[in-house]
């Protein structure tokens, strides 16, 4: 199954895949794909009752895997079914590498090398301290350089996750902390490597990884505070990107006519309160309780979500971001805010969590991100 990048051919410039005469064959090559990748040791039987394929295609289809490296054969079944011991198979692990990328923090750029199940092989890192624009786009083609530099398996793709508002081609359309402003970072990486790439918001990213590697609601709303905030919206598995790509963009929300002026020239925006830099200043202010500041900066938080928890009408809120800053004061006030402005006796309270997967969150979407691309695994 050769691993195509998506392009003008597979979708238009909404994102929408174009089906051709082909699509066919692969939509099945991802299905058994998906089957192994959530339950290995299947037989070619097991497949074709789980698919509803027909034997002989699944034996072309496994035939094809194997010989591109991507499935392998276990063993046999234990001898206690009717007929012969039949051949066990997974998805091979040891075969990819996948190149993750994560643009988010404040001062460093940060990305590694994993395998198909998202275990790190490798972690680097770049300053981008002081760099933007042009200077930060080679600093992200720098960390890509570094991250292939270490990869040891022939490459499956590349997943970044950027900060900023992401259109379905890969262009960053406007990141505001980056003076980015339509930077095609996902055709600049895919023809400086060659390599399948994907490019998406952080918190688009984020979330993804959520219901990936955290069996998290496959509905779900998940706040990524970093360099910046953004949240990534799931409903019912499938990622909202909204009419302009900028679907979840609630960090330049204004909620303070009067506040301070923001990297995107408005005045007031939420992230000019909660996002990692702001907090950090806030605190270190001796004048400001540290507590108090907290629960300050996460009852805006709950500003602006309790009309997205309304309207969506959501359960499960998860929060990403510096354990320090978040767990304690932050997550609690946010919560009593969303819940006290949405609560009624049709609606359960929401719960609101800190994420499983700490700091690594983007880097595993990212990884997800490529899985989907390349494969249709999820």
């Amino acid at each position: 199954m050769k691993a195509k990048q998506p392009d003008g051919l597979y979708q238009n410039r909404n994102g929408h895949h174009i089906l051709r005469p082909h699509d066919g064959r692969r939509s099945n090559l991802s299905l058994v794909l998906q089957s192994l990748y959530d339950s290995p040791e299947l037989t070619r039987a097991d497949l074709a009752r789980q698919t509803g394929l027909t034997k002989v295609t699944i034996s072309d289809l496994i035939a094809e895997l194997i010989e591109e490296d991507l499935v392998g054969q276990t063993g046999m079944t234990p001898g206690r079914r009717p007929g012969k011991p039949a051949v066990t198979l997974a998805v091979r692990e040891d075969t990819r590498d996948i190149i993750a990328l994560d643009l988010s923090a404040p001062d460093v750029l940060r990305g590694g090398v994993y395998s198909v199940r998202g275990e790190k092989r490798a972690h680097v890192s770049v300053n981008l301290r002081g760099r933007v624009g042009h200077a930060a786009v080679q600093a992200t083609l720098d960390l890509a350089q570094k991250c292939a530099d270490q990869a040891t398996r022939p490459i499956l793709g590349i997943g970044v996750g950027s900060p900023g508002t992401v259109d379905a081609m890969g262009t960053v359309i406007a990141a505001p902390n980056l003076e980015w402003s339509t930077v095609g970072l996902q055709d600049l990486l895919c023809d400086r490597f060659g390599l399948p790439t994907v490019v998406q918001n952080d918190a688009n990213v984020a979330v993804i990884a959520e219901k990936a590697f955290c069996d998290a609601s496959p509905t779900l709303v998940r706040v990524q505070i970093s360099r910046g905030v953004g949240a990534g919206i799931l409903l019912s598995g499938s990622l909202v990107l909204g009419a302009s790509a900028a679907a979840g963009e609630i960090g330049h929300v204004v909620i303070e006519h009067h506040g301070a002026i923001c990297s995107c020239g408005k005045q007031g925006c939420l992230e000019t309160w909660i996002s990692v830099p702001a907090l950090r200043q806030r605190l270190d202010n001796p004048d400001n309780e540290p507590s108090e500041t907290l629960a300050e900066a996460g009852r805006r938080l709950g500003m602006a979500l309790a009309p997205v928890v309304a309207i969506l009408d959501l359960q499960e809120v998860v929060l990403g971001g510096p354990t320090d800053l978040l767990d304690g004061p932050f997550l609690t006030a946010c919560q009593d805010l969303v819940n006290e402005r949405t609560h009624s006796e049709f609606r359960r309270d929401v719960t609101m969590k800190l994420s499983c997967l700490g700091d690594e969150a983007v880097l595993l979407g990212a990884v997800s991100l490529v899985l989907r691309t390349t494969l249709g695994v999820s």
